[in-house]
């Protein structure tokens, strides 16, 4: 019997979302979620192969920070044409990672991780500097399947299909927050060769860290410095300068708002905020989640309108990590693009590549202006 004859799993979730698990051939698990009644019965039908070794986590003492080393992702699936791409259902004789022939929203385990569960306990090395040992690149990573069909893009997706996938972002935070080993949640996506796409299919995927993460950290020091200070979270007082200044406003529901930052670092950079703030998706309100599709679809349909062409971005939501931090740090959900004009790319050249220090080539008002004046 193949692994994935076993009996699956139901959970019923906010906005009639229902998940269903089920085991792949290898091992790991797949997860359906579906707004409307679907039954998932399908087998995995490809020969069980052996899942990658854990990888190792070094110590960069020079800046303080972890990096993982996952050589086995150097065979990972590259730019594979339509007919062979393994996010698409399973069709005939294409056996994708989805065995069923349809879905709505899949989330399941990568095959090819930067990070795996530890086989043992685990705990992150005692930092000493060059003395510092190293450790196993401990965590989880999993790829999110926004729809079946392969064209298109996020954009594309139904309110419906939005809302399920904003269901399976809140339900994986809240299912990988009970993993001891797991310190930081963080869904993104990538859209576009530009940015270095290697599956053309919409998906995104989640890294569950054992680490805070270099810029998750360095958000967490900043918003404790401006709290000691003002006694005030950091994310509410932008959001109200937003509201004030009332220019790099480019949509809003009763429920998110969604501007250019003040200090933009790409040409085109938007963050989109819950009014009423939370410190992660797992505390989002089913009443804002519901919001969520509107002002989502919004923005990135005004991001493509800009040139008429699609825009190649990084979606990213930014949260507390798991076990601190939920004081003074706000959820935001951050989209940034390269694409500074058509057929013209900003490149993070020496200043911001080797130093970290940005240059923006036009004013975050001018973008602001840009993407308020597309017809949608």
């Amino acid at each position: 019997m193949y692994a994935g004859a076993l009996m699956a799993t139901v959970k019923k979730l906010s906005a009639g979302v229902i998940r269903t698990d089920r085991e792949m051939a290898d091992g790991r698990t797949i997860r359906y979620y579906d707004s409307t009644p679907a039954e998932h019965s399908a087998i995995d039908q490809r020969p069980k192969e052996a899942q990658p070794e854990i990888g190792q986590m070094r110590y960069d003492a020079l800046l303080g920070e972890w990096v993982s080393m996952a050589a086995h992702r150097q065979a990972r699936v590259f730019l594979p044409p339509k007919e062979m791409c393994p996010l698409c259902p399973s069709q005939g004789e294409l056996l994708t990672e989805i065995p069923e022939n349809n879905y709505e929203v899949v989330v399941f385990d990568n095959r090819s991780p930067s990070f795996r569960p530890p086989s043992t306990d685990w705990k992150l090395p005692v930092i000493d500097s060059l003395n510092t040992p190293d450790g196993q690149a401990a965590g989880k990573c999993e790829v999110v399947c926004f729809t079946p069909h392969h064209e298109g893009c996020f954009a594309d997706l139904s309110p419906q299909q939005v809302r399920a996938v904003m269901e399976a972002w809140r339900d994986r935070t809240r299912e990988l927050s009970q993993d001891p080993y797991i310190a930081h949640i963080a869904p993104f996506e990538n859209r576009g060769e530009e940015v270095g796409v290697t599956i053309s299919h919409p998906h995104g995927q989640i890294y569950a860290y054992s680490f805070i993460p270099p810029r998750t950290q360095k958000h967490l020091e900043i918003a404790r410095a401006h709290h000691a200070k003002t006694g005030r979270v950091l994310m509410d007082d932008i959001v109200a300068r937003e509201i004030h200044d009332d220019v790099r406003i480019i949509a809003r529901n009763k429920q998110w708002i969604a501007y250019v930052p003040y200090a933009a670092r790409y040409p085109f950079e938007i963050h989109v905020a819950p009014l009423k703030p939370v410190a992660d998706l797992a505390l989002i309100s089913d009443i804002a989640a519901d919001a969520f599709p509107e002002i989502a679809l919004e923005v990135l349909k005004r991001l493509d309108g800009v040139f008429g062409m699609p825009m190649a971005y990084m979606a990213s939501w930014h949260q507390a990590p798991v076990r601190e931090g939920h004081d003074v740090l706000r959820l935001h959900w951050q989209i940034t693009s390269v694409r500074r004009a058509p057929g013209k790319l900003k490149y993070l050249a020496g200043s911001e590549s080797a130093f970290g220090a940005f240059i923006m080539d036009m004013n975050p008002e001018q973008s602001a202006e840009q993407l308020k004046n597309v017809q949608l």
